[in-house]
C-alpha cells in the first residue's frame, strides 16, 4: 500500500492551500481521500503505483508541495478517516515528507523494502527534477498533448507552428517523462511486496 504525506512550502508566508487542493485531488482513484492531518498538510492512501507517480508529478509541477511516499502494510481495516490511518506505509510517509522538503525534487520514498524503495526514490526523483524544470511554454506544450490533441492541434490551440510544438515537446523532456513514469511505476510496484 502507498500512503502520500504532502505538506505545503512555505505556508507562514503564504496562503493556505490545503482546501483546494483536498478538492483538485478528489477525482483521483483514492483508497482513502486526501484529508487535512495537521495544519497545512494532507495525507491520502493509494493502492495502484501509477495513481502514487501521477499524484506526485501533478504536485510536483504545483511547486507549492513537498511529497513523501510511504510503501508499505497498512493496519487494516483502513479506518474512515484518513488521518486514523496506522501501520508502517503511515510512519514512512512521515519519513519521507521531512526528506522531500531539502531533496531537489521535493519528492522522497521510502519503504519496507530498502533497497525496492531506494531505486523508486532515486526514478522518482530524476523525473520530478525533469518537470520541475520546465518552462511554461513546455507545460502549455505538454497539457495540449495530454488533452489528445496532435501536435498540430495544440500548435494551432497555442498559436505556433508545428515545428515549434516539437521542439517545447523535446525540451520539456515529455519522452523522457514518459519512460520515467513507467520506470518508476514498476519500482514502485517491487517494493510494495
Amino acid at each position: 500500500m502507498f500512503v502520500l504525506t504532502v505538506d505545503q512550502r512555505r505556508s507562514r508566508r503564504d496562503v493556505d492551500r490545503v482546501d483546494k487542493l483536498i478538492v483538485e485531488l478528489e477525482d483521483h482513484d483514492l483508497v482513502r481521500p486526501f484529508q487535512r492531518t495537521a495544519g497545512d498538510e494532507v495525507q491520502a492512501v493509494v493502492s495502484d503505483p501509477a495513481t502514487v507517480v501521477d499524484l506526485a508529478l501533478e504536485l510536483v509541477a504545483r511547486k507549492h508541495w513537498s511529497t513523501g511516499i510511504g510503501v508499505g502494510p497498512v493496519e487494516e481495516p483502513l479506518p474512515k478517516e484518513t488521518r486514523a490511518g496506522r501501520g508502517p506505509a503511515f510512519e514512512l510517509a512521515r519519513v519521507a515528507v521531512e526528506r522531500a522538503k531539502s531533496s531537489p525534487g521535493r519528492v522522497a520514498v521510502e519503504g519496507t523494502d530498502l533497497d525496492s524503495a531506494a531505486d523508486a526514490d532515486t526514478a522518482l526523483s530524476l523525473v520530478a527534477v525533469l518537470v520541475a524544470r520546465r518552462t511554461d511554454e513546455g507545460r502549455e506544450a505538454i497539457e495540449q498533448i495530454r488533452r489528445g490533441c496532435t501536435q498540430t492541434e495544440a500548435a494551432r490551440a497555442l498559436g505556433i507552428s508545428k515545428q515549434a510544438v516539437s521542439q517545447r515537446l523535446s525540451t520539456a523532456g515529455l519522452q523522457i517523462e514518459i519512460a520515467g513514469r513507467r520506470l518508476t511505476e514498476r519500482l514502485l510496484k517491487r517494493a510494495d511486496i
